[in-house]
């Protein structure tokens, strides 16, 4: 039979209820937290190839992101409550220039303001949280899109299970989309390269086992199935050796086999490996990807896939088929004096998938410099560059900027 997240909710909260220990003393109002995010967007990009149905997308935006947490009251069951409230305004766009992800698409111009409000029911019983209502989860199988003026949230319930130590468990259903530059919630979609078949769906189950053996190791199984779309299972290695005071060794290997469900064609297996080298405040990346199967890479409409070579302008160099290799590099100012400056430039290319007649090829290079002010009356202040250039063979060619600046004032 099937249940509402509601009625999925309360059911684990009379189970979680009989199985474990009162929590230490809580405080709903003095363990809660406030906070304001003015986050100021402008964003340009330049279509270069000849036919371009939209030439440049150039827009300007003020988004306001108001978040609160309560703490929880006290007892064996303690309650709490989460809210969100966000607002974009539109500060310049252009009936031939919109599109650009932070604003809504408008059928002749964007609209001047947008907004959402979100709340969060939570139960905590021992160290273990279950939550309904507006989510942000971050799991390989569902990464909320927040690179715009304002985050992407789903509507469900999620449970965090962390009653042994070093393992978490998260478990839950989505049932609505939120997307980052729309105010109305929206059924559920698979997105992907060469996906067909797709139908919308309010029913996305997920669950998440991540095990942490030491202060080097983790490993990480996810597991989640969009309803008469697709089924995926992704496993996920983390190692960091420490070599030195100085120096650390990062690997990152990733695998996912996806499915079809239902009456889709989605068939894909993704291959990732990220290693990085730091060195005080140089770090030095490379990856590889390979794609295998009909389809590409499929995740939830408007969310970041749990790939190595997911960057900023390329969807995510997943075509059917496709290899890619990356190269990295970081610098934090810090280690020579001027800490909240850092430096990151990369360079990807991908080849082998298919373009009409010919092998697909395509290749981008991104920079960002971001600097936080860490002390003074300006404290928290950001402020961010990100610049990226694409070519491909048969696709879009672009040049993007992007210019942000956030602050984020305490309330509580």
């Amino acid at each position: 039979m099937y249940k509402t997240p509601l009625a999925s909710g309360l059911t684990a909260t009379a189970l979680l209820g009989m199985a474990f220990p009162p929590p230490a003393k809580a405080d709903f109002l003095e363990d809660s937290k406030a906070s304001l995010e003015l986050r100021n967007f402008y964003f340009n990009s330049d279509y270069r190839q000849d036919g371009a149905n939209q030439s440049k997308r150039d827009e300007w935006a003020q988004g306001f992101l108001l978040r609160y947490e309560s703490g929880f009251t006290e007892g064996t069951v303690g309650f709490g409550v989460d809210m969100l409230g966000l607002l974009g305004l539109k500060l310049d766009s252009g009936p031939e220039r919109q599109n650009s992800g932070l604003l809504p698409v408008g059928d002749d111009k964007a609209p001047d303001s947008y907004s959402r409000l979100g709340a969060t029911a939570k139960v905590r019983i021992s160290d273990s949280v279950l939550r309904i209502g507006t989510l942000d989860p971050r799991l390989p199988t569902v990464l909320p899109n927040d690179s715009r003026l304002l985050p992407q949230t789903f509507q469900g319930s999620q449970l965090t299970f962390k009653e042994i130590d070093g393992l978490t468990i998260d478990a839950g259903r989505l049932t609505r989309n939120n997307l980052r530059n729309e105010s109305n919630r929206e059924d559920l979609a698979v997105t992907g390269k060469g996906i067909t078949g797709e139908r919308s769906s309010d029913r996305f189950d997920f669950a998440t086992l991540s095990y942490r053996w030491d202060n080097q190791l983790t490993t990480t199984y996810s597991y989640a199935r969009l309803d008469e779309n697709y089924r995926q299972h992704i496993v996920n290695l983390v190692h960091v050796l420490p070599i030195d005071k100085r120096q650390s060794f990062r690997s990152d290997l990733r695998f996912a086999r996806s499915r079809e469900d239902g009456d889709t064609n989605v068939d894909n297996d993704a291959f990732g490996a990220r290693f990085t080298y730091r060195l005080d405040g140089h770090g030095f990346g490379a990856a590889y990807q390979k794609m295998s199967g009909e389809t590409g890479f499929p995740r939830i409409d408007g969310t970041d896939p749990f790939l190595v070579n997911y960057v900023m302008l390329s969807p995510d160099f997943a075509n059917p088929d496709e290899k890619s290799w990356q190269l990295r590099y970081d610098f934090d100012f810090a280690s020579v004096g001027i800490p909240g400056l850092t430096f990151m430039t990369r360079y990807l290319r991908g080849d082998n998938f298919d373009r009409g007649a010919k092998e697909g090829r395509e290749w981008e290079r991104n920079t960002d410099i971001a600097y936080v002010f860490q002390s003074g009356s300006l404290k928290n202040l950001g402020l961010k560059w990100r610049n990226g250039t694409y070519r491909s063979n048969g696709g879009s060619d672009i040049d993007q900027n992007r210019v942000i600046v956030s602050y984020t004032i305490p309330l509580l």
